[in-house]
């Protein structure tokens, strides 16, 4: 029970502070750049991420495994992800206007998350049968292929759909690397 209210309090908790900083940068874009606006911005994009960070840690020791099980875990997992990217490119290029975009996207996936999941779909279940391996943490990070063999028995089933979402990615991937190795722009990229 403890796990839960303290999830709650660190979930709404990062939420106020993504509001907050959504409505600094977009008001710093808008109509004043006062310095100290700014910082307090960093700041409070600096405690959201810290508080993200301590609600997905808390979330996977409580429930045992990698927090990406649901919809709700993937949202929040996301918003995390916005906010960690907005700090590592905020902190190397020192453009302080890329909370214009990231902190929106943080703001509006935990919002979706905390405010109009179902209470139900909010909680931490137990993972469907497919998921419960020890590959789990790889799949989700780089070992796609070896999951799916400890999963389903196969690294491919030439499934229509797994078919067809390859040859989909091939014929983009095609196109892309025509178009860069032809240097195609403009009525030429057209054409193809």
């Amino acid at each position: 029970m403890t796990f839960i209210t303290l999830e709650h309090i660190l979930a709404h908790t990062s939420f106020f502070l993504l509001f907050f900083v959504t409505f600094i940068y977009w008001g710093k874009f808008l109509y004043i750049n006062i310095k100290p606006i700014t910082i307090l911005g960093e700041i409070s994009m600096k405690i959201a991420c810290f508080f993200i960070t301590t609600f997905l840690l808390i979330r996977w020791v409580s429930s045992g495994h990698f927090p990406l099980s649901n919809l709700y875990e993937s949202s929040m997992f996301l918003s995390w992800s916005f906010t960690l990217i907005h700090l590592i490119l905020e902190n190397k290029s020192k453009n302080t206007w890329l909370g214009i975009i990231t902190a929106p996207s943080a703001m509006l996936t935990h919002g979706f998350a905390t405010l109009s999941l179902p209470k139900e779909m909010q909680e931490s279940v137990f993972l469907v049968p497919a998921l419960q391996s020890h590959w789990l943490m790889m799949h989700v990070t780089m070992m796609m292929l070896i999951w799916a063999n400890e999963a389903w028995g196969s690294y491919w089933n030439w499934d229509p759909k797994e078919t067809w979402a390859l040859i989909t990615w091939l014929i983009f991937a095609i196109y892309l690397h025509t178009r860069m190795i032809k240097g195609w722009q403009g009525k030429k990229n057209q054409q193809l």
